[in-house]
């Protein structure tokens, strides 16, 4: 199962990635978890400077801006093939 976070405050940007992250891992089919994170201790372990922040399988792949659903198919697909 891949782990997606969303890092930032809660606002209309990382409601947007959330919501692109999960058109991205229906579209593959791929299980995964989608969790909203607006700690911002838990956010700065990420070092993050900018949100909304990206996270997948721990790994930051974006910060600071709204990707394109290609660009997150993209990387959900390198984490799957990372996993196997």
């Amino acid at each position: 199962m891949i782990s997606i976070r969303v890092l930032g405050p809660g606002c209309a940007n990382c409601v947007k990635v959330a919501d692109l992250a999960r058109k991205a891992a229906g579209s593959l089919g791929v299980e995964a978890t989608v969790e909203k994170v607006t700690d911002f201790e838990e956010i700065r372990k990420y070092k993050v400077l900018m949100t909304p922040g990206l996270v997948i399988n721990e790994s930051v792949v974006c910060a600071g801006r709204i990707p394109s659903v290609a660009e997150v198919t993209t990387w959900l697909t390198n984490a799957m093939a990372a996993e196997q």
